[in-house]
């Protein structure tokens, strides 16, 4: 398997006005794979969500290499990073991020629009639901929806893009335990099926299902 991600003496530095400049990723280098599902543990404020957010391209680096399949994101001017993002990443996060006074299949659809790539949006969708067994949801305001539908929605929504990489921030953090082995039951079958799956979680025993479990610690691994 190749490489899909290639990290090399990344650094992010924060500088408050007054304060000494603070280093929340430190000279990390890190290679991910192909279909590899990687989980990422750490305290609150090791660098963790900075890190995924750099993966994700929401955030840029101050000094050193990242490349996503086989680009150098930090060449990238910003519309070519946001093209670049909704064609290739996924995100699911603890919060869901849905709309919600809009229905399941409104929500699933967002990425659609503003793709390049010809998906007949209604028959992605429709397949997405059937598979992640959410077609009841897709008339269904997210509003009235629990956190675990939201949560499958949300799944649902970074994959109909057919995204190559998955990027999932404390993806069971608002869940009770029956949901949460679901949906890391559903990220495990998506890294099965040839997704390159990245995971930040606190959780043991949500972080046991992935290939390989990196910890981080002041920005280092």
């Amino acid at each position: 398997m190749e490489n899909i991600i290639e990290i090399k003496n990344l650094y992010k530095t924060y500088t408050v006005k007054g304060a000494e400049p603070l280093n929340a990723i430190d000279d990390l280098s890190l290679n991910v794979k192909e279909g590899e599902f990687v989980a990422i543990k750490g305290v609150s404020g090791s660098g963790k969500t900075t890190l995924l957010n750099i993966i994700g391209t929401l955030d840029s680096p101050t000094k050193g290499s990242v490349k996503i399949l086989g680009k150098e994101i930090s060449k990238m001017k910003p519309g070519q990073l946001a093209a670049f993002r909704n064609d290739n990443i996924g995100f699911v996060l603890q919060d869901f991020a849905l709309i919600p006074y809009n229905t399941g299949y409104e929500n699933i659809e967002v990425p659609l629009l503003f793709t390049h790539k010809k998906i007949n949006h209604k028959e992605m969708i429709e397949k997405i639901a059937k598979d992640i067994e959410i077609e009841n949801l897709l008339n269904q305001k997210v509003n009235t929806m629990s956190g675990g539908q939201k949560q499958r929605v949300a799944i649902a929504r970074a994959l109909v893009n057919d995204p190559k990489i998955i990027l999932a921030d404390e993806p069971t953090g608002a869940l009770d335990n029956k949901t949460k082995k679901i949906i890391i039951d559903m990220l495990r079958s998506v890294a099965d099926s040839g997704k390159t799956v990245i995971m930040v979680t606190h959780d043991d025993k949500a972080a046991s299902v992935a290939d390989r479990i990196i910890t981080i610690s002041d920005g280092k691994i």
